[in-house]
């Protein structure tokens, strides 16, 4: 969708907006099903990056341990405790720049992803910068899908990051989809932007061809020691507004509710899947910030008569739709 349809739907009437998501969601997604996501950092600090909402960077003062890639042993036993806990989907997340076919580290990472696969969860992972090689053996691997986000918009992104740049996390996203990966991809809220900033960048990720098959919306958790440790809390209303317009903008993607829900009612919660969110990180830490404990989420779960979505390892990626303009990240496969 153009920006200037969904500002047309952001300058509706609360009750209207979240009323057309609704509509929306319950035209593509008949059952009242949550996606159960669990998030392991397996390579914690020490980024080169600069992005100013981590404390994993190495450019901020955060005094997070740095810890080199976890042991598959170790990842694998909290695979298999996420699979017993409900979880349908195991994202695991490094922090470094990006991975390069041949080098020790790619293989270890090969290696942990080919035995969670065999756990029969969906396998999802967040490895920085990918080029067309590494993209096709992470798919040969047994990933499911690539998380990588835009974070905002491409206006505003040279005040949150100068290390990479908007094209960059474009390229990766191209690689992956042409990998046959599917796509993870989606913002975070809190950044310091405006309005204008929200609508574009969910215009960019509305615009792919074909489009994420899952969007996460992030609220900033402000980090001590980085430059956005002293920003104020997303309100939630905001929250909700933007859950609705990605429902709105891509209605066959999971919308997932993802970091901030520490700072969310229950009520709040509720109002953002009646707008439109179907898929949530469950367990005890999103990478390095606290998450809601794993009974809370459940109990919340049944008292809106929800229920765990079923894991889909072999899912086939979204498709290009042919008949529509192609953006620049992925190729017709028609």
């Amino acid at each position: 969708m153009k920006y200037e349809e969904l500002n047309s739907l952001y300058q509706l009437p609360f009750f209207e907006l979240i009323q057309k998501a609704r509509q929306v969601h319950d035209e593509n997604w008949t059952e009242n099903e949550i996606q159960l996501c669990t998030l392991l950092s397996i390579k914690t600090g020490g980024c080169s990056e600069d992005c100013s909402y981590c404390s994993q960077s190495a450019k901020n003062s955060s005094g997070i341990q740095i810890e080199r890639l976890m042991e598959k042993e170790a990842v694998m036993e909290r695979a298999t405790a996420a699979r017993a806990s409900g979880s349908t989907r195991f994202c695991m997340g490094a922090a470094w720049k990006g991975v390069r076919a041949g080098t020790k580290r790619f293989e270890q990472v090969k290696d942990i992803i080919e035995s969670v696969s065999e756990l029969g969860m969906e396998v999802c992972v967040t490895l920085g910068e990918l080029g067309a090689d590494e993209a096709v053996e992470l798919k040969d691997a047994g990933v499911t899908a690539y998380n990588h986000n835009v974070d905002t918009s491409r206006e505003h992104y040279p005040n949150i990051v100068t290390t990479h740049t908007y094209d960059d996390r474009l390229n990766t996203i191209r690689h992956a989809q042409n990998a046959g990966m599917s796509i993870c991809c989606g913002g975070i809220l809190g950044l310091g932007e405006n309005a204008e900033d929200r609508l574009k960048m969910i215009e960019t990720i509305s615009e792919f061809n074909p489009q994420p098959e899952s969007v996460p919306i992030n609220s900033l958790m402000p980090m001590p020691g980085t430059p956005l440790a002293d920003s104020s809390t997303v309100d939630i209303f905001d929250v909700v507004r933007m859950i609705a317009i990605a429902r709105i903008a891509c209605p066959k993607a999971k919308v997932r509710l993802s970091a901030g829900r520490t700072c969310m009612s229950e009520e709040g919660q509720a109002m953002c899947f009646f707008a439109g969110a179907n898929s949530i990180f469950y367990g005890d830490k999103l990478l390095t910030a606290e998450n809601p404990a794993i009974k809370q989420d459940m109990d919340l779960i049944d008292k809106l008569d929800l229920k765990a979505q079923q894991p889909n390892p072999s899912m086939a990626a979204p498709q290009a739709d042919c008949d529509k303009e192609l953006s620049p990240c992925s190729p017709c496969k028609g």
